[in-house]
């Protein structure tokens, strides 16, 4: 299969990547199909205390999950992105991958099972089928993410969105059978959770979406790939995939995922560890909070699905003035949905939440919720702009800093715990992205001296003319 894909001119111009539109599709309908599934449930299961392991499972996994996957979805779009760019096939490199994967769900499931008795009493009240459930998630959601990252690498957007979409879709069908055949048991609903991501994975397979592509016989490919190495006559899948190149900063790229996703996911999960046994019923009013708050961040996921291959091939072709401009545009839409969400949820939110979930939360606690999910998504725009300066260790170092002043702010920030979280979330939101900002001023600096270095070199030096 060859890539076709072209990137105009006046696509380039716009403030998002491509490939947002129909991924901020697939997201609008998951995040609706969200919000059902936490409705029905909650009435299927017989209330708020009963529904509560399973919320205490749907934050951990949007925890652990994309933290250890997620690296592995973006170091593959990105490799896959780089192989594009230079005409080279992009089998080596999905083979390579997809044998970490399934690595890595071996280390993890035997590492939950070593912890199952602490896991289960400590933080799902004794219920083991949520501790199955959870172990299901790993490994349902590892080919997901590597299928997103086939997709965003290979510049397929539509079937990404289809795998992103039809997930949320899947779970509210499977959620509303259990309902309609009587079933209460939290557990049921914890495995939908888990299985439902394979149905699409399965489907976009089927469809050749995730076949390799081969490497390009274009004349300007084969230029940009080099000499004979580019010869059309070599092997159509590309050369070797060695582990540098699909792994060059994935040990600190899984560390920065975890503490993102851990921070992302961190007021929910601690309110669920710190709240006392009557309280069953406030950690899932906050949750519903957070779920309502976040809207723009689940939208901006859209963004992210394409932001890294884009700044990869920008980067990978030295093309560092498009690649500041296009931050830049990035940053204003940021900063302006950041500012509509939190205005939004100061004035509605009380509204929309007694809407949807029948709950009751304050427009100050909603609008605090709202901010520090918007200095998070700008954090996660110049987290995700500094990696592909390949500054992965700074990214690791930034959400650490974050994670750090998380833990402290809920120990020593307020008494009471609803504000303790909130005021916890944006200071570490804030330390974030100043720590991606100050990083990305450097390595962009750094880059763009590098560049005229070069360009004052090959001008110096004698040209042989044939």
């Amino acid at each position: 299969m060859t890539d076709t894909s072209t990137t105009s001119a006046p696509r380039r111009r716009l403030p998002v990547p491509d490939g947002t539109v129909p991924v901020g599709i697939a997201l609008l309908i998951a995040g609706i199909a969200t919000y059902a599934f936490f409705r029905i449930g909650t009435l299927a299961v017989g209330g708020d205390d009963e529904f509560a392991p399973i919320v205490a499972l749907w934050f951990a996994t949007f925890a652990l999950v994309p933290g250890f996957f997620l690296p592995l979805e973006q170091e593959l779009g990105r490799a896959l992105a780089h192989r594009r760019a230079v005409g080279h096939g992009t089998r080596p490199v999905i083979s390579k991958v997809t044998r970490l994967g399934i690595g890595l769900v071996v280390v993890i499931v035997v590492v939950i099972l070593i912890a199952s008795v602490w896991i289960t009493s400590g933080y799902f009240g004794g219920d083991w089928w949520m501790l199955l459930a959870l172990i299901a998630t790993f490994v349902a959601f590892a080919p997901a993410h590597l299928a997103r990252g086939v997709c965003s690498g290979s510049g397929r957007f539509v079937d990404y969105a289809i795998i992103l979409g039809s997930d949320g879709v899947i779970r509210i069908v499977l959620c509303i059978g259990l309902a309609v055949v009587g079933v209460t048991a939290a557990g049921a609903y914890g495995l939908a959770i888990a299985v439902s991501p394979l149905f699409a994975v399965a489907y976009v397979w089927r469809r050749g979406a995730l076949a390799p592509i081969e490497r390009s016989a274009t004349p300007d490919a084969m230029a940009a790939a080099g000499g004979a190495d580019a010869s059309p006559h070599d092997d159509p899948h590309g050369p070797p995939a060695s582990w540098s190149e699909v792994t060059p900063n994935l040990g600190w790229l899984l560390l920065g995922s975890v503490f993102a996703a851990g921070l992302l996911n961190a007021g929910p999960i601690t309110m669920t560890l710190l709240a006392e046994d009557f309280e069953a019923d406030l950690v899932t009013r906050f949750s519903y909070g957070v779920l309502l708050a976040r809207v723009p961040l689940f939208l901006f996921q859209a963004v992210q699905a394409a932001l890294l291959p884009g700044l990869s091939r920008l980067a990978a072709r030295g093309e560092l003035v498009e690649f500041r401009a296009g931050m830049s545009r990035l940053a204003v839409v940021v900063v302006g949905v950041g500012i509509a969400g939190t205005l939004g949820a100061f004035a509605l939110g009380p509204f929309a939440i007694e809407l949807v979930y029948d709950a009751e939360l304050g427009g100050r606690t909603l609008a605090a919720l709202a901010l520090a999910s918007g200095v998070y998504m700008m954090a996660l725009a110049l987290g995700q702009a500094v990696i592909a300066l390949r500054g992965h260790a700074l990214v690791a170092i930034g959400w650490g800093l974050g994670v750090v002043t998380f833990v402290l702010a809920v120990a020593f920030a307020s008494d009471d715990l609803f504000r303790r979280i909130e005021i916890g979330l944006f200071l570490s939101s804030v330390v974030s992205m100043i720590a991606f900002g100050v990083a990305l001023k450097l390595k962009l600096d750094a880059g763009e001296d590098r560049t005229e270095a070069e360009s004052l070199m090959g001008a110096a030096t004698p040209r042989k003319w044939a």
